[in-house]
Parts: structure tokens; sequence; C-alpha cells
């Protein structure tokens, strides 16, 4: 499973369902050198081939309803249904069986129980996860949890004393440093792959939350999730993303860094979603904003060339408190020098609301430093916890066959119990049914259940509900979750 992102020139490809990762402590060993200058990379693939995993991804065939255009309704015009093409013949409701998909990837083993990261491109929406060890073992694996916004998911197997790789400081890591890539491009199995770190804190703008490390081992289609490891047989990164003018490896692949990587998996183990500390700002790397006020014909003089540029501060966060402005510029963080946004977005990664750090940011090319407290995305310190159905406190099923003749309707979710929970408080009654909520489409469990996480933990943590009754009144609810 592939997925592209276009750039000016490049495609950015991400590398298809693959997982790697580790963690652990075990002693390390430095590469032996070999001949003039040559490095011994053998060691490293020793300890890191039985802990990367082949995954293989299903999501099965599905009946579903959608929305057709009628290819005449340009051309014919029939406002009473004379012709019996009811609404002017505009669109049309079709019943579809969706194709059962399947793709495989990679994955690290972290722990001796079967926790596994890999990226969450790899995982989501899969119907059934199955893991092949190196050694041909294979297990069904259970989502524990997944991040989009760095694109990593956490995973689990049932296993005693399973091989594992120990997770390496991927701040340490310098530019020119051997790295071995291991996964299963392809299909092909237990791959290794090896080139030097050609760069670090990279932005692809893919994610929303990334400070990738470069690298010219060879990352192909299926190395998703797959690990990066140093030469002492660490584990440093996830495989992610490949930089491409035609999807396949030219040259360059990305990887997640361990930094990164440990705080998402802290997290998503403890509370089923990631902890995520934000400044509240929106900015760019000085050099760019520089470049592109030149190319507007305009001189900017800023005291400095590094740094992020912020272009707003939103009200009420922690940037804001900081006294920060629009203008000005980050320069360090915990007296950590900043030179670019992926490094900001890197530390902050670490840190959860709460955690108290010190801003040195440039305002009128005058230095100033400021302790702030971080914040959540909602503008507070709270720790933030994923919504269950259970919060609604009702029973639902999925309406039937004669439910939708009826009420001239194709999907829905029918209350059919209404205990005491969020629904009552708002008044949602027994025999209601939900169609929409907060704009996307509700036809099965599932689909209620993932709208409840995602509102959960958004700045708005609201349910917008759109729905019918049985007498065929419409009706819309807006039902807090706080």
């Amino acid at each position: 499973m592939a997925i592209s992102m276009n750039k000016t020139i490049m495609k950015a490809a991400v590398c298809g369902l693959a997982l790697s990762l580790s963690a652990g402590a075990f002693t390390t060993m430095d590469a032996a050198p070999v001949g003039s200058g040559m490095v011994d990379l053998t060691y490293a693939a020793e300890k890191a081939l039985p802990a990367v995993v082949h995954i293989k991804y299903v999501q099965n065939s599905k009946v579903t309803t959608v929305e057709v255009e009628d290819p005449f309704s340009d051309f014919f015009s029939d406002p009473f249904g004379f012709f019996g093409t009811p609404n002017n013949g505009e669109k049309q409701r079709r019943k579809v069986q969706t194709p059962k998909r399947e793709a495989s990837g990679s994955g690290v083993i972290i722990s001796s129980d079967g926790y596994i990261v890999t990226n969450n491109h790899v995982v989501e929406g899969a119907d059934e996860l199955t893991v092949t060890l190196n050694d041909n073992r294979e297990f069904s694996a259970r989502i524990i949890g997944t991040d989009k916004t760095s694109d990593l998911a956490l995973i689990k197997i049932d296993g005693k004393n399973l091989p594992f790789l120990p997770v390496g400081d991927s701040e340490k890591l310098k530019v020119g440093e051997w790295v071995i890539a291991v996964g299963n491009p392809f299909n092909l199995n237990s791959t290794v792959t090896a080139g030097i770190v050609s760069a670090k804190a990279r932005s692809l703008y893919a994610n929303g939350v990334e400070s990738f490390i470069q690298t010219d081992a060879a990352i192909n289609q299926g190395n998703s999730g797959g690990a990066l490891v140093n030469t002492q047989g660490e584990l440093v990164g996830i495989n992610a993303m490949l930089y491409s003018q035609t999807g396949s490896y030219s040259g360059y692949g990305f990887a997640i860094p361990t930094t990164i990587m440990n705080k998402v998996v802290a997290d998503l183990k403890q509370y089923g979603t990631v902890q995520r500390a934000v400044l509240s700002i929106v900015g760019k790397d000085v050099h760019n904003h520089i470049d592109s006020e030149k190319s507007k014909g305009k001189e900017v003089d800023l005291g400095t060339i590094d740094g992020v540029y912020i272009d707003k501060v939103e009200e009420g966060g922690a940037g804001a408190d900081a006294g920060l402005e629009a203008g000005d510029v980050i320069i360090a963080m915990d007296g950590k020098k900043v030179s670019k946004m992926a490094e900001l977005q890197e530390f902050l990664a670490n840190k959860r609301p709460g955690d108290k750090v010190k801003v040195t940011y440039l305002h009128n090319k005058s230095k100033k430093e400021k302790t702030v407290t971080l914040k959540n995305s909602k503008g507070n310190t709270e720790v933030m916890k994923t919504a269950d159905l259970d919060i609604l406190g009702a029973n639902f099923k999925a309406v039937t066959e004669d439910q939708k003749k009826q009420l001239g309707i194709s999907y829905g979710l029918e209350i059919t119990k209404v205990n005491k929970g969020k629904l009552q408080e708002e008044g949602l009654t027994k025999g209601f049914i939900i169609q929409k909520v907060n704009d996307e489409p509700v036809k099965t469990l599932d689909d209620l259940q993932k709208a409840v996480k995602e509102a959960s933990t958004s700045k708005d943590p609201v349910l917008y509900i759109q729905g019918i009754y049985p007498t065929g009144k419409k009706k819309y609810f807006a039902v807090p979750l706080d």
C-alpha cells in the first residue's frame, strides 16, 4: 500500500505497509572497521533482522451506499417525475461492493512481550493484521493506538520472550554516520540496505509533526514501519517515506526519529492518545520567510538568519503567555538552539501539557527569555483521553431495510435504548436515527466510535449530530463531550 504526495518536482511516497521498532537495553558494541575506511554492518544486521517483522494488512469487502450523478441531468429536466426520474434526476443512491484490499509492510518489535511500532498508514483501516516474524512464526495483531499527526502506530501480538530491538538515541546521530534500513520491500522479507545519514530535521510537510532523518539507504514500498538502525544495532528511526520522481527509490529515504517515537509510544500505552504540548503559534523557517520577502522586493533584517519566524500567535495559548508576537523569532528552547520549525516540533513532541519550558526569542532584534507552561490543543494542561461510546449512554443498531424504504434513507444508526449519559442530557431519545456526526456519514458502530474518539481530543469536543425520527422529522443536536 503506498501513499503519494506531490511536491514541486519530486514525489514523496509513503513506503507501503511496513513495521519495525524495538526497545530495551542491552550491551552495545562499536562497528568494526574493515580495511581502509570500511565499516562492518553485520553486527547491526544480526541484531535487527529477528526483531523486524512483516505485516499483512487486510480490509474486508463491504457493501456501502454511494451517491452518483445522473449523466443526463444537464440535458434533461423532469421536475415532476413524469418519466421516473425523481428529484430532477440529479442524484441517485446505489449500493456498491467494495473490493477486498490486501497490502503488506514492516514493523519492529520493541519489547519481549510483543509490542510493535509501525506507521499509522500501515494499519489505518485494517480489519485484520497478521504479523510474520523472521523465523516464519505468525501472529494476529491488535491495534493499541495510532497517531496520524506523527504517522506512528503501536500494535501488539501475544507472545513471550520475543526478539526485540533496543532503542537508541536518534539525537546523537551525526550526518555522515552509517545506518542500515531493515524491512520487507516488495514483499521481499528480511531485506537490509545500507547508507549514511544525509541530513537531520527534514520537513516534507506530509505530517502534522515531523523532523525526519534523511538517509541514502534504499527505502522502497513495503519498507514503511521498518527499522533504521545504527552501527551499534540500536533502533534510531522508523522508516516512513521515500522521495522520488517515480514513486520508487531514487536516492533518499526518510525515517521518524526515536526522539519522537518514544513519547508517542509511551502516551499510547498509558492514555490511548498522544498528550501533545503546543505553543499555539503559526510560523515558518526564518530563511523561508526571508526568501519570501525578498521575492517581493523587500529587504528583511530580523537580527538572525536562523530560527522560527512567527506569523501568528493564538490568543490564550502558551505562546501568548510567553509574550510572543507576530514577527518575533524563536531561537532556542530550554537553552538548545532552534534553527528551523522541524527542530521546534521535535522539541515539543517530547513534552506534555503542564511541562515548563524556557523560550528564547528575538523581539525587534532584542533577545528575550520567558519560562512558560505548555498547554494542550484545548488551551489547558489537563490529560486528554479518547472517549468511548460509553460516554453517550445509549445502545444502537443499524437501520433495517424496511426503515430505509419507509423513511427514504440509505443508512443510519437507530438509538434502541437511552441511559444516563451525554445523549440523554441533550434530549436524544429512543428511536432517533443518527445519520451524520460532524458532517461524516454514520453507517456502523465503528463510524460512531471513530467520531467520538476524534471529537473528544479536538479543540472543539462536540458531536454535531444530524438525524431523523421515525415520523420522518429531521433534527440536529450539539452534544458536548467535556
